[in-house]
């Protein structure tokens, strides 16, 4: 599809996605999720032909991380350039935060002069999609009181319940590698659990998965052992989206079963529900004997399940025997990143360019979500950066 087509196709939605948040992919409406990915993909071409898509000569896009980040850090920083916008990465450990400075003052501080604001909180279950809430009636109340000359946008950089931008990038790479999104109608697709021996993986990932590819037609299987369940509001959701699509959505314990026939495979690991319960309350209490007790707990119940690897064997139950391998990156790899992990080092190898592209389509993700919170006919605006036909680079 060329730019042109991209850009009418845009033009032609029903979105609500104009001075919006972008906190979790099923509050949005399937119009806003098409066009973020046709967004997304026109900002890409428009790269790739070195056309400048800058709108913006200066502001802030202000990240706030509370948990490391390479990827999305560094995606959420590129697209903020590409769109003209400086980036400050705000340290809560530099702020006033530590001598009592409220979410309500810090919101509005930061935000004189922003356009956005990326926030990444997936440490506590319960508390990280709330806290973004709350940042975003500060703002709401500086925008209505005057405080604020207008109100920036929040992208939800990953929370406990919703990974947005990455789930986003996974649906575009889907996309663009099998044609289209009605080529995705009865793709089989597997969210499994796999081995890891680290402790405390957030649940974002999986849920995202599952509460996304649901909407469109797919046959979503998710799998993982007995006890390793996710939040199960987020799994009935799943299942309401399935039927609505005409999809399919199962939940079994075994990765062998799960597989067969698959077109796409992910295999994650993460920390079940019930103990990112338990880590919250320890965390929030700063029981340190008590975390480590549950880490030492977690590890020995994880190291049951080293049979959840994706390999050679596996792979071969697939459909044609070389279903699409996905995911969201760093993987945790055996006998590479350590001794055994999620997937075997050579079936990581065969995909491994694959989930760098997968990976690549994130900042025009987050690009696409600027855009449109700014802008309340992107597809117009895209119109006029093809027509000023700036270069990036000066050739």
């Amino acid at each position: 599809m060329n730019i042109k087509q991209n850009i009418s196709n845009i033009s032609s939605y029903n979105t609500d996605l104009f001075q919006k948040d972008f906190l979790l992919t099923w509050e949005k409406n399937e119009d806003d999720l098409k066009a973020i990915l046709d967004i997304a993909n026109t900002l890409k071409m428009m790269r790739d032909q070195n056309i400048s898509p800058r709108v913006f000569d200066s502001g802030l896009a202000v990240s706030i991380f509370r948990d490391n980040s390479t990827r999305t850090r560094f995606s959420y920083a590129s697209a903020a350039n590409l769109l003209g916008v400086a980036v400050q990465d705000m340290d809560e450990t530099k702020s006033q935060i530590a001598h009592g400075e409220t979410v309500r003052e810090t919101a509005n501080m930061i935000s004189f002069l922003s356009d956005f604001i990326g926030i990444r909180d997936d440490m506590y279950l319960g508390e990280g999609n709330k806290y973004m809430r709350e940042v975003g009636d500060a703002l709401d109340e500086g925008y209505q009181k005057k405080v604020l000359p207008h109100r920036p946008g929040i992208i939800n950089l990953q929370c406990d319940m919703d990974h947005p931008t990455q789930s986003m990038a996974d649906l575009l790479h889907l996309k663009n590698y099998f044609g289209s999104l009605d080529q995705l109608r009865g793709k089989k697709i597997v969210m499994s659990w796999a081995y890891s021996p680290s402790y405390g993986k957030p649940l974002s990932v999986p849920q995202g998965i599952i509460a996304l590819m649901t909407r469109f037609g797919m046959q979503v299987e998710l799998a993982h052992p007995e006890g390793y369940e996710l939040i199960p509001e987020i799994v009935e959701l799943a299942n309401k989206n399935a039927f609505a699509s005409g999809g399919s959505f199962h939940v079994g314990n075994s990765m062998e079963e799960a597989v067969k026939d698959a077109d796409i495979v992910y295999p994650k690991s993460w920390a079940p529900f019930h103990i990112m319960q338990q880590r919250t309350e320890l965390l929030k209490n700063k029981d340190a004997k008590g975390l480590t007790n549950l880490e030492q707990s977690c590890l020995a119940n994880n190291a049951k399940f080293k049979n959840w690897e994706y390999n050679e064997a596996k792979m071969k139950l697939t459909k044609n025997q070389n279903a699409l391998y996905m995911h969201c990156l760093p993987a945790d790899i055996s006998g590479v990143s350590c001794v055994n992990g999620e997937v075997q080092a050579k079936t990581f190898e065969k995909y491994r360019i694959e989930t760098y592209i997968e990976a690549g389509y994130k900042p025009y993700i987050i690009a696409a979500m600027m855009l449109a919170n700014k802008f309340e006919n992107p597809g117009l605006i895209l119109d006029t950066i093809l027509q000023r036909g700036k270069e990036r680079v000066m050739m």
